[in-house]
Parts: structure tokens; C-alpha cells; sequence
């Protein structure tokens, strides 16, 4: 059944996204008056669909995708037999340089349209929640926190002197404000104010690990308890709260996973919180050092909640948009400069599914929140300039412009193939990679 649902809310997420993306292509071209001659979700073989006019509107069997194939354009259907004929009217090939890069980028402009009208509703219906604390709980051993001087207590002051008055405010600043900067952190220990340098080469990528730093006030949570697992017969429960573990109080996963690892074999005494009840447990962790259960920190301090009325909502998913695109732009940039792990940074089809599903679980707010993330994305990936993308359109269209002459039709047809079977190979990798970690 869980399988089922991971398709489910996979083909959901994907079809609304891609539908969006292709729907822009689609209409830019009926604007300019261009023929289309396929609308596919989903890329070839197809699989049915029904001819209206001179369209062919279409689902196709590989649901990673889809096309709109225009008259007139070399794409990756390698469809040149027009290059022979003299243009018609209704092709791309005939219209104007400006109205065929409205064409090729109107996909990337409807998936942003998208996130900001799904951030514009969010904000709209459930406001912002800030954690209204600047103190650290808790400094995970090893990371970068701790390497820079962190202790738990520390209250941070500012970043590189922009003034942090909740938790939330330091990832806003370190990933997307001061994004790629050496960072100054200023915190008030025991009464004194003093300074940590961070140089940008120590701050993790935010895909990839977290810099090291939870807030006070957090608790360790049971999510879920695995079958035929060391918690489930021990009988640990999800929505149970982990107190303490071996006579030692715990305040987040980091810490239970930890000793979980450390104690593998050896029983662990639990103290635990169930509803309004205190209830002890004893479990053994198996060879590896797991006992079968999902955990999570959950946040219990003092919150803020701001409410945007309709007008203001729709700036700040504006700006929430932003944000989200220049800390996935970063991500790629940190990627194509060695900085960052391609396999722990991409996720395909597998991963989605399982990412669609968790959100989709938690509640449709929050699913809606990962369709926007996931829409800018695949906005930021197609704008790249890469053969075969919308970006490596748009590249040739420049070109173009600026030298007053396509390039050879030849040359193009090339580009794309190359570029088809980089991506096809990209494909399989991060196939791949979903395979091996799942």
C-alpha cells in the first residue's frame, strides 16, 4: 500500500508540474501563432491521447516529463525534415527572435508563476511561524558548529551584523542573505559579548548536511515505529517522547541516534513521555545500532505567528520564491565547483515519491509547499544553458541575436543529440543513485 501511494502521489506531483510547464510552452506558441503539433505528458512511446485540430494532445508512457513539439523548431524529436522546405508562416522558425524566447522560456515562467501563487495561498491561509528564541540547545558533534566554537546556551546576536531576533532568521541569513560569505556571528556567553568567524568554506551545503546548531526548547519524538523491529517489541510507540536514555536527558534525534549507535547489543533504559504519563523501556539495539524507529526534534518554545492579509501575502511568496531560487542556483553552482556531492545532492523519481508522499502525509499545506519547491527547481534546471534544455534554446536564440544568423541547422541538430544523450545518462545516474539509497 505504501508503494502504491509513492506512485501516486509521484504521478500527482509530476503531472501537475510538468502539465504547468508544457501549458506555457503551449500557450506562448498559440499566441504568436505558431502550429503546435503535440501536447504529450510524459515522454514517447505514447500511450493515448485524442487529435483536436491540427494537436495531437497526448499522455506517453516514461512519466519523467513531457514536450510540446512547435512547427518549424529543431528539437529533441530530431524531427528536421522542414529544414528542406521554405518556412511557413505558422512555424517557429519564421517569428521573430523576441516572440520565439517568450515561447522557449514561457515553461520556466509558469512553473515560478506557479510556486508564487502556492506560496501567495500558504502565507495567505496559514501565515508565518517564527521560533521566537536565539539560544542554542544543543551543538551536534563534529559539524561545523561545533569546529567554529559553538556551546550550548549561546545566544546569537546578529550575522555579519544584520540582527537575528528569532531562530528561523539564521538559515534566511546564512543561505540566502549572506549566501557565499564568510560569516561573523555575534553571541551573547554568560553575560559576554563576544565573536565566532566562520569562513564560507566551513558552512555545509544546506542539501547536504545542517551546519550543526539547534534551537533551545526542542524534544526527541517518536514518528514511527518500524515492524518486527527492537522498538516495536520492546513496545515504543509513535508520538512517544524520548526523556532520557541510560539515565542521560535528551532533547533531540541527534543524541538518540548517537546512542543508539554507541550502545549496538547492549540494552539502553528508556524514559519516556507518553501523553501525560512517564513510561520506562528497555531496548536492545541490534548489531548495526538500530531499533526500528523514525525521530524527530520537535520545537516547544515560545512562536510567532504572523498573519498576511490577501495583498501582503502575495509579496512575500514573491519573496519566498526568491529565496528558494537563489539557495537552489547555489546549490548548483556549488555542485559544478566541486563543493558539494552530486549523489547526496540530486534525488529522481524515487526519492519524489517518497518526499510527495511524507509531505502529503503531514498534510496538504505542506505537500503544496514541496510542489512550489519542487516547481522552482524545475524552473532553475531548464534555464540552464544546456543542450536540450530550455536554457540551451534560449543560448542559440542569443546567439542568433547577436550575430544576426542562426546557427547551422546542422550544428544544432548535433548540439541536441549530444545534449539528449547527456541528459539520458544524467537520468540513469540519478535513477541509479535513488536505487542504491532506498
Amino acid at each position: 500500500m505504501e508503494v502504491l501511494n509513492e506512485i501516486f502521489y509521484f504521478l500527482i506531483t509530476i503531472g501537475v508540474l510538468v502539465f504547468i510547464h508544457e501549458l506555457g510552452h503551449f500557450v506562448a506558441a498559440k499566441l504568436c501563432r505558431m502550429r503546435v503539433d503535440r501536447f504529450s505528458i510524459g515522454f514517447p512511446p505514447r500511450a493515448f491521447g485524442k487529435k483536436i485540430g491540427e494537436t495531437d494532445y497526448c499522455v506517453s508512457w516514461i512519466p519523467i516529463g513531457g514536450y510540446v513539439k512547435i512547427a518549424g523548431m529543431i528539437d529533441e524529436s530530431f524531427d528536421t525534415e522542414f529544414i528542406n522546405r521554405e518556412p511557413q508562416p505558422w512555424e517557429f522558425r519564421s517569428k521573430p527572435i523576441w516572440q520565439r524566447m517568450i515561447v522557449i522560456s514561457a515553461g520556466v515562467i509558469m512553473n515560478i508563476f506557479l510556486a508564487i501563487a502556492i506560496f501567495w495561498g500558504i502565507n495567505y491561509l496559514n501565515g508565518g511561524y517564527f521560533r521566537q528564541t536565539t539560544e542554542v540547545g544543543y551543538v551536534i558533534p563534529n559539524s561545523a558548529a561545533e569546529k567554529a566554537g559553538f556551546i550550548p546556551g549561546d545566544r546569537i546576536r546578529s550575522i555579519n551584523d544584520k540582527a537575528i531576533d528569532h531562530w528561523d532568521a539564521i538559515q534566511t541569513a546564512m543561505y540566502v542573505d549572506l549566501i557565499g560569505d564568510d560569516l561573523t556571528f555575534q553571541i551573547e556567553r554568560g553575560g559576554t559579548v563576544s565573536t565566532l568567524a566562520v569562513p564560507h568554506t566551513a558552512v555545509p551545503d544546506i542539501s547536504d548536511a545542517a551546519f550543526g546548531l539547534l534551537p533551545g526548547f526542542t524534544e526527541a519524538v517518536i514518528a514511527d515505529v518500524l515492524k518486527n523491529k527492537p522498538a516495536e517489541a520492546a513496545g515504543l510507540q509513535p508520538g512517544d517522547i524520548i526523556l532520557s536514555m541510560n539515565g542521560q536527558r535528551v532533547i533531540n534525534q541527534f543524541q538518540v541516534t548517537r546512542i543508539i549507535k554507541s550502545n549496538a547489543g547492549k540494552k539502553i533504559e528508556l524514559e519516556l513521555k507518553r501523553g501525560s504519563e512517564t513510561v520506562k523501556a528497555g531496548v536492545t539495539p541490534t548489531a548495526e545500532g538500530i531499533i526500528g524507529i523514525s525521530i524527530d526534534s520537535r520545537y516547544t518554545g515560545p512562536v510567532q505567528h504572523v498573519r498576511y492579509g490577501l495583498f501582503a501575502s502575495f509579496p512575500k511568496g514573491v519573496s519566498d520564491v526568491y529565496e528558494a531560487t537563489k539557495l537552489f542556483a547555489n546549490s548548483i553552482w556549488r555542485i559544478v565547483v566541486g563543493k558539494a556531492s552530486l549523489p547526496k545532492s540530486v534525488g529522481g523519481p524515487i526519492k519524489i515519491a517518497q518526499m510527495a508522499t511524507r509531505t502529503a502525509e503531514v498534510g496538504i499545506m505542506s505537500f503544496l509547499g514541496f510542489m512550489a519547491l519542487l516547481s522552482i527547481s524545475l524552473a532553475v534546471m531548464n534555464i540552464l544553458p544546456f543542450p536540450a534544455l530550455d536554457g540551451g534554446h534560449l543560448v542559440m536564440l542569443i546567439y542568433e541575436a547577436i550575430f544576426g544568423k542562426p546557427i547551422p541547422h546542422k550544428v544544432q541538430q548535433t548540439v541536441q543529440q549530444a545534449g539528449v544523450v547527456l541528459l539520458l545518462t544524467f537520468m540513469a545516474f540519478v535513477i541509479y543513485n535513488d536505487i542504491a539509497g532506498f
